[in-house]
């Protein structure tokens, strides 16, 4: 229990919130985490399409949830022009995190090519460990990772116990064709990147157009052997250092 009280979920709890939800929709679940958690309660948001998805949702239930971006310095220019936009078009509460390091600091220490020779360690700097700081104070986080993203991802429930957050994933039963329906549906722009033929975006050195047209995610870090950035599957909380 942390010192105001709050009390995690235990985990035979989550495995009665994917029954409990099981058949509900994405909005249905968002309500329920707003109203739960208030305000200790974050969505992370790379402004690819279930991110966006999400936060348009989330204008309707609860418009002041954070919306948290990882700027690792290295995103596409088109990315960042899009994140404009849609920040703008629907007023969202956006939160930029980033890594300590100026971006000339690292460069110094690492080079100008980790990417390619630690992309482990390029994303735990860059990604992992900023989030890992903004998770301070969190009790609920809102992704928007789908089973059909990749093998990696095909387990995934719409809730999950990481550390003391609850992670929750509303699109997780949705597929990439769901997605393009509901921004159709409620004329919300694409990022330009997938007009070109992108599938997964992350940042620019490490994200190609995919390898298969089986696996939207086989662009990403292609040819490494790498297929998260971290903050998904070797981030850990300790959970003896509350997140609160």
């Amino acid at each position: 229990m942390s010192d105001d009280g709050y009390t995690p979920p235990e985990r035979d709890e989550i495995a009665a919130l994917n029954g409990r939800f099981a058949d509900s929709t994405p909005e249905q679940m968002l309500a329920w985490a707003t109203e739960k958690f208030g305000d200790h309660l974050i969505l992370t948001c790379s402004f690819q399409h279930e991110g966006v998805v999400i936060a348009h949702m989330l204008q309707s239930i609860k418009p002041e949830v954070p919306v948290v971006f990882i700027n690792t310095r290295f995103h596409f220019k088109e990315t960042l022009e899009y994140r404009d936009t849609i920040v703008d078009r629907f007023g969202l509460n956006l939160r930029e995190i980033g890594p300590k390091l100026t971006f000339e600091d690292f460069k110094s220490r690492y080079g100008t090519d980790l990417y390619d020779r630690d992309p482990d360690l390029c994303c735990k700097i860059n990604k992992v460990d900023p989030l890992l700081e903004a998770l301070k104070g969190v009790r609920a986080w809102i992704n928007g990772r789908r089973r059909d993203q990749s093998v990696t991802r095909a387990e995934i429930n719409h809730f999950d116990l990481q550390g003391r957050i609850v992670k929750i994933n509303p699109l997780a039963g949705w597929t990439s064709r769901d997605t393009f329906r509901y921004m159709d549906a409620h004329d919300i722009p694409l990022n330009p990147l997938f007009e070109k033929g992108y599938t997964s975006i992350g940042c620019e050195p490490c994200t190609s157009l995919p390898l298969s047209d089986d696996d939207e995610r086989s662009g990403r870090w292609s040819g490494s052997g790498k297929r998260e950035c971290g903050i998904h599957t070797v981030m850990d909380i300790d959970e003896d250092k509350d997140a609160d």
